[in-house]
């Protein structure tokens, strides 16, 4: 058996279709949000290559998201490592209070905006009683880390050896864990792809999809997507 988990970051409107897929698949998927930059309509974000990425509105992320798990990404996607320790917790425990409201329900992941942090970072995440929290380092052996807020992945979803990444985890009997940004995947041939790989993985009788938190508390509450 081989244990495979998915993150993606930003809450965009892209998810809303990338959930749809994943749901038909019976894939489960962590998703990192930043609650303080929602609006409450949906709106322009930013130019990904060549495709308009727009953001959700507040209510949207309210009502979608609520059959995954559910992980802060920073209250507003800042560099961390560049802010004062102040502003670093309170980036970090306002998204959780924030996103815990809004679900009613624990948020103990957290996944790193840019991928990037420092000490000071994992301490205020440790006191702020965070679980773990995502990098994107990728590394073989991914569970358990050696760090739990230093959690790497297997790799990006585009990563141009994935499967290879794949097949090393299914052969360990380990964890396969890859991320991305559902903006990344920006035409129809690309969804089509994406569709195709998560139905691979849903349809090998070795693979157990888990949520980040299924990880490291085995008794966490299921997905409905399970």
């Amino acid at each position: 058996m081989i244990l495979v988990t998915q993150s993606w970051d930003d809450g965009v409107l892209d998810d809303i279709r990338l959930m749809d897929i994943l749901r038909r698949h019976g894939a489960k998927a962590t998703f990192n949000l930043n609650p303080g930059i929602y609006r409450d309509e949906r709106g322009f974000g930013w130019r990904f290559k060549d495709h308009d990425v727009y953001r959700l509105s507040s209510g949207d992320v309210k009502t979608l998201f609520g059959d995954f798990e559910v992980a802060s990404h920073s209250v507003t996607h800042p560099r961390l490592e560049q802010l004062p320790r102040e502003q670093v917790r309170q980036e970090l425990v306002d998204s959780r209070r924030i996103l815990e409201d809004w679900f009613q329900r624990p948020i103990p992941g957290f996944a790193y905006p840019f991928g990037s942090f420092n000490d000071t970072v994992k301490e205020e995440l440790r006191a702020a009683g965070y679980v773990y929290a995502r990098t994107v380092s990728n590394a073989d052996h991914v569970f358990p880390p050696v760090d739990p807020m230093e959690f790497k992945v297997s790799t990006h979803v585009h990563g141009p050896a994935f499967w290879e990444s794949f097949e090393r985890a299914k052969a360990a009997g380990g964890v396969f864990y890859f991320w991305g940004h559902s903006y990344e995947i920006r035409n129809e041939t690309m969804w089509s792809e994406f569709e195709a790989m998560i139905a691979r993985l849903s349809a090998d009788p070795d693979v157990r999809w888990v949520t980040n938190i299924e990880l490291f508390q085995p008794s966490a509450t299921p997905t409905l997507s399970q």
